[in-house]
């Protein structure tokens, strides 16, 4: 019997470094496609790095996160902080026009992967929407006919079930987490943010997917932090975009 296998990254954010740790570490795998939640700018250093290494990947499945949106439409980061719009309006200046318009073509979410199992970058009701509590993945469940959802947005790792006592909420907490998803059980999973993790971790994470066993492996890995963060400060964006990276945050 085959056994599908898919790769899960979100929220890049132009931090080549991170990108290149998670690939290094998964060099050996094959995956049947590259699950990809969005936001492969803003924040970091290497917007073209990135968009050039995303474009040699594989079988590769991508939604638009917000950052991407806002390269386009700078409209759209009217509720940024003010951090994020300078990173922004840098990344504008900074970006080839082949790899704007790469972004520009990236799909909305949601987008479905196969039967049951789709893939978003905020919420599947609302691209942008920020995914936290158990109110909102109540709202996500009852709102799209799906069995597992993958989302990001929030950089911040966890898993919401919905059973039969409600939505129950779990952080991925670890340098590794296994599970074996339940058969009648629902699940909204965010993998964690790549390049600019905001759960006091500073490691990059990720995730793999397993269909036909419905196995789920949660991952971190360390990084070139320290390489990322002079490349921030090289290009003269904000210093505390630097120093979040250290402390995960």
């Amino acid at each position: 019997m085959v056994r599908r296998r898919y790769l899960l990254i979100s929220d890049i954010h132009s931090n080549e470094e991170a990108l290149s740790a998670v690939l290094r570490a998964v060099a050996r795998k094959k995956y049947d496609s590259v699950l990809c939640l969005g936001d492969l700018v803003g924040y970091g250093g290497s917007p073209n790095q990135v968009i050039r290494r995303i474009q040699k990947i594989k079988n590769l499945k991508i939604v638009r996160g917000n950052h991407d949106k806002a390269v386009i439409d700078s409209s759209l980061m009217a509720n940024f902080n003010n951090s994020a719009k300078v990173a922004v309006k840098w990344t504008i200046s900074t970006l080839t026009k082949e790899n704007l318009n790469y972004l520009k073509k990236l799909s909305k979410g949601p987008m479905e992967i196969e039967k049951g199992l789709i893939v978003c970058h905020g919420s599947p009701i609302d691209e942008d929407y920020y995914l936290f509590s158990e109110f909102d993945a109540y709202q996500a469940f009852e709102s799209f006919n799906f069995d597992v959802c993958f989302f990001g947005h929030t950089h911040y790792p966890c898993m919401f079930s919905l059973t039969e006592k409600g939505v129950v909420f779990s952080h991925l907490r670890g340098n590794y987490y296994e599970e074996t998803l339940k058969k009648g059980v629902r699940y909204l999973i965010n993998p964690g943010s790549v390049g600019q993790p905001r759960d006091r971790n500073p490691q990059s994470s990720f995730a793999e997917y397993y269909p036909e066993t419905r196995k789920f492996v949660f991952r971190r890995i360390d990084y070139d932090i320290e390489k990322a963060k002079r490349k921030i400060l090289k290009e003269n964006l904000p210093e505390s975009l630097a120093n979040r990276l250290e402390i995960g945050s």
